[in-house]
């Protein structure tokens, strides 16, 4: 009767020797093997190892109180989006809140608008500046003006071209402010599903960004939040002087506090559907584009642990395609496809299966056939954009 396992196990052992003899026969191979390995086994450690945990984890229900919450938006000529949503913020199913609109030298039709709203919803505080009073760059002054005239501790932050998804939102976000060690909350902010190209890109962006931030901050490095959806203590934000050491950097009202004063014990995620907001996408790719180098302008005063967190998993992927490509070209034959082929299909199946699990937790849909040809487009894109803020600083807000 024949031994099968011991029919296999030779079979194996001789397959192995087959390859070191004939695919390692020149060192250079297999240097090239060992370069390929370790960024292999990097990308597999940031799928597995990090954004699984945010891929795969599930919501827990927090039983708090409804603590008094002041919701702040800041606007500038945004007459459209304010009639459209700003109701939507006002009548939240929540029984204690306030709605504050600093209405930042609009030219506009904003100022009547919002004195008709405010007559019609007392909830509704609006500030106005009418004056260039604005010391510090981009956003930074209205919204440091908002957040101190604010009655109530819990700050909840939104865009004035935002809207809650749901009435449930203020209470979601507010209920881990039940516990008094939580001073930030990063929320999810996506963009509305479009036709086209570009509305697919942005979504991809933005779903891989918050995949970033909430599994960093599911293993305690809390890095960054997005204005459209961020909550955090008032008094904290005026125990930590606001903006006061990034005054001069135009972006980064959202992201850079919090990389400056996030830690793992007094930083939440919320991510249930009912708390996110929903923004209108940028419809040209210059406005986008735009928008992109400024956004990226604050990247660079991050913490450098996170920017050698950020920025290796990139790199990484770079030179895993590079090195895979420079193999099979410099050394084509049965056992290099065979190598190379085999830790192509393991990534692609982990980047999908991260990526599936992502969107289902933030209800984005028909964007996962895509990801694989975006994932590449971004890192040629973000490369593109950091060498072209280099040479051009972005300013304003908008």
């Amino acid at each position: 009767m024949l031994n099968f396992s011991r029919i296999t196990n030779k079979f194996v052992q001789e397959y192995i020797r087959m390859i070191f003899e004939n695919f390692f026969a020149d060192s250079l191979q297999l240097y090239l093997y060992y370069a390929l390995a370790g960024v292999f086994l990097v990308q597999i450690i940031y799928f597995w190892g990090f954004f699984s945990n945010f891929a795969f984890s599930r919501k827990k229900q927090i039983a708090g109180s409804s603590l008094p919450v002041s919701v702040v938006v800041c606007a500038r000529n945004e007459y459209y989006n304010l009639e459209t949503y700003l109701p939507l913020i006002l009548e939240q199913d929540y029984p204690d809140f306030e709605v504050i609109v600093v209405n930042d030298e609009s030219d506009d039709d904003t100022t009547g608008l919002l004195n008709d709203i405010s007559r019609q919803y007392p909830r509704l505080k609006v500030l106005h500046i009418e004056e260039n009073k604005n010391f510090f760059k981009g956003k930074k002054f209205p919204l440091s003006l908002g957040i101190k005239s604010a009655q109530h501790d819990i700050i909840l932050l939104t865009d004035a071209d935002c809207y809650p998804v749901d009435k449930n939102w203020i209470n979601r976000m507010q209920s881990h402010f039940s516990n008094p060690k939580t001073k930030i909350v990063l929320g999810y902010g996506g963009y509305s599903s479009r036709k086209g190209l570009l509305n697919k890109l942005i979504r991809f962006d933005t779903i891989m960004i918050a995949l970033q931030y909430f599994s960093l901050a599911k293993i305690g490095m809390p890095y960054m939040g997005v204005g459209r959806n961020l909550a955090y203590r008032k008094s904290f934000f005026l125990d930590k002087k606001g903006f006061a050491n990034h005054l001069k950097v135009s972006s980064g009202d959202d992201d850079l506090f919090v990389n400056e004063n996030a830690t793992r014990g007094n930083t939440a995620i919320e991510f249930a559907p009912d708390s996110h907001t929903v923004s209108e996408p940028k419809t040209d790719y210059d406005s986008w584009l735009f928008q992109k180098k400024r956004h990226a302008t604050s990247g660079r005063f991050y913490k450098m642990k996170h920017k050698f967190i950020l920025t290796l998993f990139p790199l990484s992927t770079v030179v895993f395609y590079g090195l895979a490509v420079a193999m099979i070209l410099l050394y084509l034959n049965l056992y290099t496809i065979i190598i190379v082929a085999t830790l192509l299909i393991i990534r692609l199946i982990s980047q999908l299966i991260v990526t599936k699990n992502t969107m289902i937790r933030l209800k984005e849909r028909n964007l996962l056939l895509f990801s694989p040809f975006f994932e590449i487009v971004f890192i040629v894109f973000n490369v593109y954009v950091m060498f072209a803020n280099m040479t051009k600083q972005q300013s304003g807000w908008k």
